[in-house]
């Protein structure tokens, strides 16, 4: 589905999808990228979700338990210059290893980041498109 433009390039959803009905008030959180089934094929393998749709121009992801926002990968002109605003936070499962989940992710193609926070409990990582996103401690 071709989304509306505003000023600027960013996209707009001016209708209500049938596919939103149930996420509560956040319906998807999206972002922007250059090729979605490369996106679509690490976040499929990051994230124990199911992957909803795949195509040239967007990629759909939601929660296996079918419950909460979608995360949506979008086809969009240009390349990521500037770090991004929003990021998703992983939280490995209960008992899983921190740093076994960074080398898995790393295994998959993410890369590492220092953005000179010091010495915190998270890792900071980038998807195969630079997009930065952090492993949290395990609870």
């Amino acid at each position: 589905m071709d989304r509306p433009r505003r000023p600027g390039g960013q996209r707009v959803l001016l209708e209500p999808r049938e596919i939103y009905r149930d996420t509560g008030p956040i319906a998807a959180v999206v972002v922007d990228c250059a090729d979605p089934r490369t996106m679509a094929r690490f976040w499929d393998e990051a994230m124990d979700w199911t992957l909803h749709e795949v195509t040239d121009d967007q990629a759909v992801l939601r929660s296996a338990k079918g419950v909460g926002p979608y995360v949506e990968f979008l086809r969009t002109p240009g390349v990521k210059a500037v770090p991004d605003r929003v990021h998703i936070d992983l939280l490995p499962y209960p008992g899983d290893d921190q740093e076994a989940e960074v080398a898995r992710l790393r295994a998959l193609g993410a890369t590492d980041l220092d953005l000179g926070r010091g010495d915190v409990p998270w890792r900071c990582l980038a998807d195969p498109e630079g997009h930065e996103f952090c492993v949290l401690a395990p609870s």
